[in-house]
Parts: C-alpha cells; sequence; structure tokens
C-alpha cells in the first residue's frame, strides 16, 4: 500500500494482475483476525466480496484468492449481533499471507483481542505484512502500537472516541478507507465491499472485481478518497447533501470545535477558494459556511449539556468559545433557551427541526459565535 488514498504494497509473491482482467499465477492469500463481539457486516462484505472475486459468477471455487480465520483457539468467535463463526487456522507463519485483515467489534467490550492474538500481530508487522483494520480493527491496531506514524481512517460514529484513546495518532473521518505505507483501514459497514474491490482489482484484476459487484448488485466501488455517508446537519436542519466537498467540510467542522478552522482553510482543503465553498452551500444546504460551523458547535454544546455535568464555560470551551456569554447569547440565539435554564431544568429545548438559529447574513454578520471563528 503505496500512499494515504490508494495503492497497495507487497502483491501475492510472483503473482501481479493483469491488464487483461486475467488471474495472476498466484493466489491472493488473506489471513482474517475477529475481535470478540466483532462486525458481522464488515466481516462477511469483505470476505464475500473476496469469495465472489475468486471464481465465475457465484461457484465459490478458491481459484484466485483464498483466505483462513485466524484464532488463539479453535472456539467459536461471537459477533455483536449473536451469530458465532469458527477459526479454520492458528496464529501462525504470518508470512504465509499477502495481508492480515483485523474485523474490529464493540468498543464496550473490555478485551477485543487476547495477548497471542496481538503477538501475532506484531510477529506480521515485522514480517512487513500489510494489516488493514476494518471498522473498529483501527482501535485493535492502535492498541498494539502498529499505527504509529501511520494515517489511518475512522468512522465518524468512532472518531471522538479514537481522538480521546490515541490523541496522537493521525486519524481521518471523512474517508472511507485509507492506506498508507503497510496499514490499511475502513470505515466499516458498506465501505468493506469498497476496500474489498480495491484490493481485487489491483491484486488480481479488475474482471474479477466487476464479477463480485454484479453479484452483490453494486454498481460502482467507491475511491479511497469519496467521503463517509455522513450529513451532520441532517438532525438540526432536515438538510443531507450528498455532495462531497460539502459532507467533507461538515465533518472538518466537527474534528476542529474547540479551535475552529478559518473558513479559508476549509475552504482549501477541500481544494476550493473561500467564495467558491461559500457558493456551494448556499446551493447544497441553503446557508453560509460560518452559520453551519455555528451549528455544528452549537449541536456538540447541546449533547454535553445534556449528557454531562462538565460546567458551562468548559462547554463554551470545548466548542470554540472564548467566555461563556457569547456562548450563552449564540446558544439562546438558536435554541431560544440559555444553557443555565437547560442545565437547571427550567426550560425545555426545542425539539430537532424547530431552531430559531439566525439566517445566513445574520450567522456572518450578527452572530457572537460566527465573530468568534478564525477569516
Amino acid at each position: 500500500m503505496a500512499g494515504a488514498q490508494g495503492g497497495v504494497a507487497r502483491r501475492p509473491a510472483g503473482g501481479r494482475a493483469r491488464a487483461d482482467g486475467a488471474a495472476p499465477d498466484r493466489k491472493l492469500k488473506v489471513g482474517f483476525v475477529l475481535a470478540r463481539l466483532f462486525t458481522l457486516s464488515a466481516f462477511s462484505l469483505f470476505i464475500d466480496t473476496l469469495r465472489l472475486a475468486s471464481d465465475e459468477l457465484d461457484r465459490s471455487g478458491r481459484v484466485k484468492a483464498d483466505w483462513e480465520l485466524l484464532g488463539s483457539t479453535r472456539h467459536l468467535i461471537r459477533s455483536s449481533c449473536g451469530v458465532s463463526v469458527a477459526p479454520t487456522a492458528d496464529l501462525t507463519r504470518p508470512e504465509r499471507f499477502d495481508m492480515i485483515v483485523v474485523v474490529g467489534g464493540r468498543l464496550e467490550s473490555e478485551e477485543l483481542c487476547d495477548e497471542e492474538t496481538l503477538r501475532f500481530l506484531h510477529q506480521a508487522a515485522e514480517r512487513r505484512i500489510p494489516l488493514i483494520g476494518l471498522c473498529t480493527g483501527t482501535f485493535i491496531l492502535a492498541e498494539a502500537g502498529l499505527l504509529t506514524r501511520h494515517q489511518t481512517c475512522v468512522s465518524w460514529l468512532h472518531y471522538a472516541s479514537f481522538r480521546e484513546r490515541f490523541p496522537d495518532l493521525k486519524a481521518r473521518p471523512d474517508r472511507l478507507f485509507n492506506f498508507d505505507g503497510s496499514r490499511g483501514s475502513c470505515a466499516g459497514g458498506m465501505s468493506s465491499a469498497d476496500l474489498a474491490a480495491h484490493i481485487i482489482r489491483t491484486f488480481i484484476g479488475r474482471d474479477a472485481e466487476q464479477n463480485a459487484l454484479e453479484v452483490l448488485q453494486i454498481g460502482r466501488a467507491r475511491a479511497p478518497n469519496d467521503t463517509q455517508t455522513r450529513a451532520p446537519l441532517q438532525s438540526l436542519e432536515g438538510m443531507a447533501t450528498t455532495e462531497r466537498r460539502v459532507n467533507a467540510t461538515l465533518i472538518t467542522m466537527e474534528q476542529h470545535l474547540a479551535e475552529p478552522k478559518s473558513i479559508q482553510a476549509l475552504a482549501g482543503m477541500v481544494g476550493l477558494s473561500r467564495r467558491q465553498l461559500e457558493r456551494l452551500f448556499l446551493t447544497t444546504l441553503g446557508m453560509a459556511p460560518a452559520h453551519a460551523y455555528n451549528l455544528v458547535r452549537l449541536q456538540r454544546a447541546r449533547e454535553l449539556l445534556a449528557s454531562t455535568d462538565r460546567p458551562i464555560i468548559a462547554i463554551a470551551i470545548d466548542v470554540g468559545f472564548n467566555n461563556a456569554s457569547h456562548f450563552s447569547r449564540a446558544f439562546r440565539r438558536t435554541y431560544g433557551v440559555s444553557p443555565t435554564q437547560v442545565r437547571s431544568g427550567f426550560a425545555r429545548l426545542p425539539e430537532e427541526g424547530e431552531l430559531e438559529g439566525p439566517k445566513d447574513g445574520e450567522a456572518e454578520a450578527g452572530s457572537s459565535a460566527a465573530e468568534s471563528l478564525p477569516a
């Protein structure tokens, strides 16, 4: 895997995907490590894409690829939905595989993997076998110290938890999947099939990839630089968009609440000028980027008021306000009640969709929150 957006390192020894779509002269071999309470959808979408690419139509022959489910014992491994699978091979000789795929599970589980599994992953890393984390499999690799100096992809749903546990690691919650050196990662869900298709195309060929996608009724495999399906403002305003650059900007806003990025910087991150980004936001969401940033910050503040007992000034700082009075004015302008009233129980927050926030011009010119944003 070469580069943060694509490419794959370590092709099957002696085997290379051919331009005519024919199979390479050696099978692609993949080892799977399943966490306790692993995510069945991430695992099944990856392995079934691999299975269908390995043979013609739906014959399930291991012609172009082979795989094993690895375990420290042969005891059944239970998924988060209750379905269990049995390991097919022991945790030995990682060099027999072209890559090891680690499928994560529920983060509440006290121990996602045992010590023997972690030792095996370290052995694989020492032998330069690519390691790929599916869904929260990235947490396992990070906990084992195997993501140092590597950028990783994390689902937007788990980004805050990842940053809290591993503040020194580079993580992206906007990408579907990511490659960086000998490490790969994926946000989980349907992106597991996208990642598998990318690997199949690189290792085996386009014909094999197309066969798998057609049987799975997937029209097109998405690229690593496509953004995760995430509309942060949908719950606030009923506004969802599939516009990639808008979604990427909104996700970046969510990453930078305590120290907000300037609108100019946000525009540069998605390859636009400030004016182009403002026009794009107005077209797709009906609001300026500064107003959207304001709502994203206040949404997070609302969540913290409801779910924690942190002081109001601490919450204000967490979402990028310099003082409690600016925060209180912005909160009241948007929700019609003050943070103090909400915390004391004397006022009810409006239901989602009942917001009274300022419109486009007000957000940039009159809002205390917008005034605190860098230009």
